[in-house]
């Protein structure tokens, strides 16, 4: 996968509630297999889908992009042997040294891409479309769903949702927006008519603690006003539970908050006892053990290497 394939697949992530990493080759000096402009997506679990460069650039890319996954901050990496550069570097670019057999070099930038808000809102109202315009304008995801098309796989765990159906089957709405457990479900209506659909919902069977967490109505009361300014007051009642971290299963905008509602997958490293590079410690290292020791290398040309000579290094480690 490449090119507009790995574009796609970014779209595609991003909607489906995934964080990830995307790297871009910006810079190359061969001879290098990475090539300026190649892209590729590293996944929380480590997964690179796309080439951004061969076995020495891509331990190190996916470590560098679980850090920036991490810490919500991209960053510049300067990839090359460690006396390829001298003080020739600029300011605030990331130099990792490797030892590659290819004496090339790459510059790659790794940037995080987090899922944005999703909001489903059930109705077709001029006040549904406002408010679904309004999301957008904050760069969330919002889908506007008609009452005979809402369904509870029209939402997720992740999703906030708004039933707006202006009494045109609020119940039914309500019952399958439950069954999806969003992380916030709001009912556009008055007072009276929220008591009743609530009411309804609960003669049905709904357990209590699922109704309490209901919005009735939805949004910040602004007293009497236009079906504009519901919009805003909904939209408004989202953006401070989000900012005061009622959503805490929902992704959190801005680059320097905390992302330790992350799970990674745990990754052992270990350095090539040949060439010094650090590299994930799995059977893609091409594992040699000797003497009850398991050692891993980057690229088949360091493990003949110490194959030939293991003593000698087997030394270099130790000391």
């Amino acid at each position: 996968m490449s090119g507009l394939g790995v574009l796609e697949q970014v779209g595609e992530l991003a909607r489906s509630g995934q964080t990830f990493a995307l790297a871009t080759v910006v810079w190359r000096q061969g001879p290098s297999s990475g090539k300026q402009g190649s892209r590729a997506i590293i996944t929380a679990d480590g997964q690179v889908r796309g080439w951004i460069g061969g076995a020495c650039a891509e331990p190190v890319v996916i470590r560098e992009a679980r850090q920036v996954m991490a810490d919500g901050n991209a960053r510049l990496l300067l990839l090359g042997t460690p006396d390829q550069f001298g003080a020739a570097v600029p300011e605030g670019m990331t130099v990792v040294p490797i030892s590659c057999q290819s004496e090339g070099a790459l510059e790659i930038y790794i940037e995080p891409v987090f899922p944005v808000p999703h909001l489903v809102i059930v109705g077709s109202s001029p006040m549904s479309q406002t408010l679904a315009e309004l999301a957008r304008a904050l760069g969330w995801s919002a889908d506007l769903v008609s009452g005979t098309e809402f369904t509870p796989g029209h939402a997720a765990e992740r999703s906030m949702v708004v039933v707006a159906t202006q009494g045109h089957g609020d119940e039914d709405m309500m019952e399958h927006a439950i069954a999806a457990h969003p992380a916030y479900l709001g009912l556009v209506a008055s007072h009276r008519r929220a008591e009743a659909v609530l009411g309804y919902l609960a003669d049905r069977g709904v357990p209590k603690e699922q109704l309490d967490k209901v919005h009735a109505p939805a949004g910040l009361d602004l007293g009497r006003t236009s079906h504009e300014e519901i919009a805003v007051a909904v939209l408004a009642e989202l953006v401070q539970l989000r900012a005061s971290g009622a959503f805490a299963d929902l992704p959190a905008q801005g680059k320097n908050e905390a992302r330790t509602e992350l799970k990674f997958a745990e990754a052992v490293e270990a350095l090539d006892p040949v060439c010094g590079m650090t590299v994930t410690a799995d059977a893609s290292a091409r594992p040699l053990t000797r003497e009850g020791v398991t050692y891993y290398f980057c690229c088949t040309g360091c493990r003949r290497t110490f194959e030939e000579n293991p003593d000698a290094y087997i030394k270099a480690v130790l000391r």
